[in-house]
């Protein structure tokens, strides 16, 4: 499987705006509607963010019961109906054009990364928003565990892995994880906060060796950016809401829209919307 590159050019959002983390969402996605690109960590704290994936509707129940039968790396928030381009998770907003960046997908190929979707918006696609697991960073980050990416400036590392989805229909492909290198002091806290929040994929996949995973070189991800580990730092990883970019590529839909890695849908739900306990 090839792993296209992500656009460049696009510094974090944090970066670019250093009240980046107290924009409203409907701020961030006006932003965004106005050209604003970038890594979405950091952004509007504390509320939640989604990955996106739009199929044609022939193709939508196979989405549907990939995710199903995938729950942590794919776990739904919504599905639209077909040709919709609004959702149920913020008033107002159109899919086609307040993500920072897209992506476009042909016979499984990446053919496009535009800001804006519209020119290839078709009356049959069927979007999902899936958990992201920038919704459980403020969570990490007020139990005091360090997000390196964030600190750096950085967008989060993810990887492909050697753990195959169960497949669905005409759907299969690997695990996507992403990484965060934790302090052993602090790893308690970061699986038992990002647990409660199982809607944003919830607790680690796994912590420690990367090969265990099918990771042969932490500084060479697959999509993102490397970020700096600390000596004693843990690489600590979790299911990731790219793999069904990972699904497209393997399977090879006609068509197909998806996000930007790490440049995520701001949604108006608020984290705490989706914490268990």
């Amino acid at each position: 499987m090839n792993h296209p590159h992500p656009a460049t050019g696009d510094r974090p959002l944090a970066l670019v705006d250093e009240h980046a983390h107290a924009w409203s969402p409907k701020t961030a996605r006006a932003r965004f509607r106005e050209g604003l690109t970038g890594p979405t960590a950091g952004v509007a704290a504390g509320h939640t963010q989604a990955n996106l994936i739009s199929v044609p509707a022939d193709w939508a129940y196979d989405m549907l019961l990939f995710c199903t039968r995938n729950p942590q790396p794919c776990p739904v928030l919504d599905v639209t109906d077909a040709g919709t381009w609004t959702t149920v998770l913020a008033d107002g907003a159109d899919l086609r054009n307040d993500l920072p960046r897209y992506r476009v997908w042909r016979d499984g190929e990446l053919v496009d990364e535009p800001t804006d979707v519209r020119a290839y918006w078709r009356d049959d696609l069927v979007t999902f928003l899936i958990g992201c697991s920038f919704t459980f960073e403020w969570a990490l980050a007020a139990a005091g565990v360090p997000i390196r990416h964030v600190e750096q400036g950085r967008n989060v590392p993810m990887y492909v892995t050697s753990r195959p989805c169960r497949p669905a229909g005409r759907l299969r492909g690997p695990m996507v994880v992403s990484m965060r290198p934790v302090p052993p002091a602090h790893l308690s806290a970061a699986i038992r906060e990002s647990g409660l929040l199982p809607a944003v994929h919830g607790s680690p996949v796994h912590c420690g060796d990367p090969s265990a995973l099918g990771i042969e070189d932490l500084d060479r991800p697959d999509f993102g950016e490397a970020v700096e580990r600390e000596p004693d730092d843990i690489p600590v990883f979790w299911a990731c809401g790219v793999t069904p970019q990972a699904a497209v590529m393997a399977s090879r839909p006609p068509f197909a829209l998806t996000h930007a890695p790490g440049q995520m849908f701001l949604t108006d739900a608020r984290d705490e919307q989706y914490r268990v306990g």
